[in-house]
């Protein structure tokens, strides 16, 4: 079977990607996206691949408007997200204060955003529906419906010169500011990301991998078959003996599969997501894990 697919080029795909690892009966159409995140939206509006890596949150907004596509409990990218919030100390001195203020991020359903939210109201108290949030880029799924406190931001508008002009309070992934005003909103993100993760057990999901139901419909195996796939090529990675410097880092956080594939092993993240996305008007009903991807 020949699948149309765009992943991106990590250290745990590149040996699918050359043939290294190889599972009988698939071959693998590589169409290269640059950034990957392009992919995501033309899967969601146009169902371009066969098979293709998704951001986790726009995946759970493409359920909601039932997308013909369903993920396998492959997750190709994690993050900690609690260094990805700066803000301007001129308006800001704790996440609290970011009630009634302005906060930008680059889209409103964007995987790290809703991490980023979602630990700002539960482990820091803060009411996002008392946040205006301001967007620079359109939603990946074209028919979700913002929020009445997102507002979009002027055509042209930077994140994060907004940020430090102070016409933002605070910025989700606004990269680097130029401005001595504006510093992490979380002192010592690293230190709280390596708490955070001893308290609830979650290594943040940020992409998974969808497939089109047509192909999952017609051919019962293609799932495990995929699963088996990545599987290989996560291993022999892991195997090489030759981990990068990041990977290094996360295993004395999180053990030693930095990357673990299945939904068991990934059940409390994946509760977490289902419950941040509720919570900030992204999903309508809950979804219990096994629901969200191919038997």
């Amino acid at each position: 079977m020949n699948l149309k697919t765009a992943i991106g080029t990590y250290p745990h795909t590149k040996p699918l990607k050359d043939g290294s690892a190889a599972v009988p009966g698939l071959e693998f159409e590589w169409v290269e996206v640059s950034p990957i995140i392009v992919a995501f939206r033309r899967m969601v509006r146009g169902l371009e691949f066969d098979v293709c890596e998704m951001a986790i949150t726009t995946y759970l907004a493409a359920r909601e408007y039932k997308k013909p596509f369903t993920a396998i409990p492959v997750f190709l990218v994690r993050a900690f997200h609690h260094r990805a919030i700066a803000a301007n100390t001129k308006l800001v001195s704790s996440p609290k204060d970011l009630e009634g203020k302005r906060v930008g991020v680059r889209a409103y359903t964007v995987t790290t955003g809703v991490w980023a939210r979602g630990i700002l109201a539960s482990e820091y108290g803060v009411d996002l529906d008392k946040v205006e949030w301001i967007i620079y880029d359109e939603e990946h799924v074209e028919e979700f419906k913002l929020p009445g406190n997102v507002t979009q931001a002027p055509a042209g508008s930077n994140m994060a010169s907004m940020l430090a002009s102070g016409e933002l309070a605070a910025g989700i992934g606004a990269g680097k500011v130029d401005s001595p005003d504006v510093k992490p909103l979380i002192p010592d993100s690293a230190a709280a990301e390596r708490a955070w993760f001893q308290k609830t057990g979650v290594y943040p999901i940020n992409h998974t991998v969808v497939v089109k139901d047509s192909l999952l419909q017609a051919n019962p195996h293609l799932a495990a078959d995929l699963c088996e796939a990545f599987a290989e090529a996560k291993q022999a990675y892991l195997l090489s003996g030759q981990p990068d410097e990041e990977t290094a880092k996360l295993r004395e956080i999180v053990g030693d599969d930095p990357l673990p594939y299945g939904i068991e092993p990934n059940r409390k993240a994946l509760e977490m997501i289902v419950q941040f996305a509720r919570d900030q008007h992204i999903l309508s009903s809950a979804i219990k894990p096994e629901e969200m991807f191919a038997s």
